[in-house]
């Protein structure tokens, strides 16, 4: 295991409990995380994209995103589903990806390939597995399940859309405040895509 890995492992680690810890506060608490998080995403969408003819459209989609990430935030349990689907979509993409290579899935991210895109499905279906087995249901193990996939799908493609935007911009990361991932927007690429998804998911009444 080389130390980017351990890096973005540990990361991982470290996050997961302070968004728990952030989500579960009190609502001062859990603004205060937020805002914290939206205006860092917006500074670097802002260092990214400046000048560009797409920052504004860039601005937009953040805020919007942010306030589906509010919205869903009263209910703790979709909040972390979303949340865990998508840091166990983008591990088991960038181990899997490493560690077994193979065709290209993408011109627009060169770096993701078709061995990555199935670890990040696997990873994240075996914790949900597991961790169903501890949990009483409300819904079915296939609704659980197919959310789990959906969920990873927009996360897969969120990390291709902003791979996109910082080649356009000519810059390898977002940012540099988290060790293994860069900026925030490189941690969160995927998550905030997939809150507005899962919040429209929520209005049709598909969501858990």
């Amino acid at each position: 295991m080389n130390s980017e890995t351990i890096k973005r492992i540990i990361s991982s680690l470290i996050l997961l409990p302070l968004a728990y810890f952030s989500i579960t506060e009190d609502s001062i608490i859990k603004l205060i995380f937020i805002l914290v998080c939206f205006v860092i995403s917006f500074y670097e969408w802002h260092m990214m994209a400046k000048n560009k003819s797409f920052a504004v459209n860039g601005y937009v989609f953040l805020i919007f995103s942010f306030y589906t990430f509010y919205e869903l935030s009263a209910d703790i349990i979709v909040t972390l589903f979303i949340i865990i689907v998508c840091v166990l979509t983008d591990l088991g993409g960038y181990v899997f990806g490493k560690t077994f290579k193979g065709p290209k899935l993408t011109k627009i991210s060169p770096n993701k390939t078709y061995s990555g895109m199935l670890g990040a499905y696997t990873l994240s279906l075996i914790f949900i597995l597991i961790a169903i087995n501890h949990i009483t249901l409300s819904v079915s193990l296939f609704k659980i399940l197919l959310l789990t996939i959906l969920i990873s799908t927009v996360s897969q493609t969120g990390d291709i859309v902003i791979s996109y935007f910082k080649r356009l911009a000519n810059i390898k990361n977002s940012g540099n405040i988290i060790p293994g991932h860069g900026g925030l927007l490189d941690r969160i690429d995927g998550m905030i895509f997939a809150f507005p998804f899962c919040f429209i998911l929520k209005i049709l009444g598909f969501l858990i």
